[in-house]
């Protein structure tokens, strides 16, 4: 029996495709080892975790015990409703946005779309301080809304949409109009269904960076009642409150499941979305 790997029958691969293979796989199994280390870790009693013997006895009190340690469940409520929030804001914005740029014709609007683009060459990192100058003046400070103002208007998103609807016929349009159909009938019936893989990259894209986010969030909340997963995963694993591995781990792990799930059941129609979403 052939020991050759073949991508298919009687098609064996070369040596530079199994080496191209295995340095895949080596490279995945090193992006995956920290994430191993921290399940192990999370899954043994203190007295097991530096052995990393198979045999050790698997538990699961340290993720009861981190649960019970912090709100984490105020956490997870929090982030949730604030990620959603920041998702329909952003495709509901830059729909708008992307068709308008894409079908009106609007003076200046090469220049428009070129200072929406500039946003993507800011941090926005950089604005933190007037950010938090402006949500402090609304009043909106230590707030969900506070957290999720400043990212409402996505200069990606409509990027993205735009050049999607760019590739869409006129004269699907056309044909709508002359039917009767309004504006917001043929953007809810024709460009948001054929934009549909666009629409699930983005949101997967926009919910992990806003899942993780951490700076502003730290900035501009002071109570639980509004803090989200990122900012009290830090303040438990604080080391003035003295450092425990094992629930450290289990407290990641568990603020880490709901990305790792979420990309395991889109994965493959976030990278088919990525690749019919190129430059047009």
């Amino acid at each position: 029996m052939s020991l050759l790997l073949t991508t298919t029958p009687g098609r064996p691969l070369l040596p530079g495709q199994i080496a191209l293979n295995l340095a895949i796989w080596l490279a995945a199994l090193l992006w995956f080892l920290p994430l191993l280390v921290a399940l192990w870790v999370a899954l043994h009693h203190a007295s097991a975790q530096g052995t990393f013997s198979l045999f050790s006895p698997i538990t699961l009190q340290n993720f009861i015990n981190a649960w019970q340690a912090a709100p984490f469940g105020r956490y997870f409520l929090n982030t949730t409703l604030l990620v959603l929030m920041i998702v329909v804001c952003q495709l509901l914005l830059a729909t708008m946005a992307a068709y308008a740029l894409v079908r009106f014709r609007l003076k200046g609007s090469g220049l428009l779309f070129s200072l929406i683009l500039l946003q993507l060459m800011i941090s926005p990192d950089v604005l933190i301080l007037h950010n938090y100058q402006t949500i402090s003046a609304l009043g909106l400070r230590d707030s969900l809304a506070g957290i999720a103002l400043p990212y409402f208007a996505s200069a990606f998103a409509i990027f993205l949409l735009r050049q999607t609807f760019k590739s869409i016929p006129l004269v699907l349009e056309e044909a709508a109009i002359v039917e009767g159909a309004s504006r917001f009938y043929i953007l809810r019936k024709i460009y948001i269904p054929l934009a549909k893989p666009i629409y699930v990259a983005f949101a997967l894209v926009s919910i992990s960076f806003h899942w993780n986010d951490f700076l502003w969030p730290l900035v501009i909340t002071d109570s639980v009642n509004v803090r989200p997963v990122t900012v009290g995963l830090q303040l438990f694993s604080a080391p003035e409150q003295g450092v425990q591995w094992a629930l450290v781990s289990a407290a990641t792990l568990m603020t880490s499941l709901p990305l790792l799930v979420l990309f395991l059941i889109f994965q493959r129609q976030f990278v088919q979305s990525f690749m019919r979403a190129g430059i047009r």
